[in-house]
């Protein structure tokens, strides 16, 4: 049985850490590494992280420091896995059941990767819903970050997360083990992450972070030598409305 390693990045939020953990830990995948990755939180994460590890021993590794932002601290996680696949949990998996359909997902297409659905969800309700599936980058698509599992060695191959980027770090970093057309992606048509709507990253901010967003995303695709850049990020925000309206 292949070993995963899931990574969870956390600063002065302990009530949403406890959510997260306690569906991480609910997993019934049997070789499940747990990292947590504190920036130094000043709100009792520490303690709680302690109690957590002194609960489940070996399952849960962490560290409470400061770091340089989101990026750096999920980079700061990959160093720290162990397992043969990688991925993060900063919301809540649908159901306990996720880890153990994504590794069957790889390994039944032979793939170096897995994604599949995502739900936003606000006060209890579904606020957007991203289902984009399978497609190209230069088609406007990619897949959920949050639901992206990875083969260690696609990280030790590709390289880790950009920090010199402020939001679309994850794009990027898509767009530069896609490229190349040698990273397989096996898509599960399922919802596997249910995404806390307005918390701050690219995709759930207001109109500043789309602007911001859209203009980072252009650069990461000129930066990776990509066609019709701007057209691209032009189709890729009209993939990201169109979850708006199937709501």
């Amino acid at each position: 049985m292949q070993k995963v390693s899931v990574i969870t990045m956390t600063y002065n939020d302990g009530t949403h850490l406890k959510k997260c953990a306690q569906q991480v830990l609910k997993q019934d995948y049997d070789n499940l590494e747990y990292i947590i990755v504190d920036g130094g939180s000043t709100d009792g994460t520490f303690e709680y992280l302690e109690k957590l590890k002194e609960a489940h021993g070996e399952k849960v590794i962490f560290v409470s420091e400061p770091d340089d932002g989101l990026y750096d601290a999920l980079n700061k996680g990959i160093r720290m896995a162990t397992g043969d696949i990688v991925g993060l949990m900063c919301d809540e998996f649908a159901n306990e059941h996720i880890v153990t359909d994504m590794v069957a997902a790889m390994q039944k297409a032979g793939a170096d990767g897995v994604h599949g659905d995502l739900d936003y969800v606000q006060d209890g309700k579904t606020v957007r819903r991203w289902r984009m599936g399978d497609g190209t980058i230069n088609g406007g698509w990619m897949p959920a970050h949050p639901t992206l599992y990875l083969k260690k060695e696609i990280y030790q191959n590709y390289g880790l997360y950009k920090t010199n980027y402020k939001i679309a770090a994850d794009y990027e970093f898509i767009i530069r083990i896609l490229k190349d057309g040698r990273t397989k992606l096996a898509y599960l048509p399922d919802v596997l992450v249910h995404m806390y709507h307005g918390e701050a990253s690219a995709s759930t901010g207001g109109l500043k972070n789309y602007i911001d967003s859209f203009f980072e995303a252009r650069r990461a695709l000129v930066e990776n030598q990509m066609p019709h850049p701007t057209w691209t990020c032009i189709l890729r925000t009209f993939r990201v409305l169109a979850q708006f309206i199937r709501r």
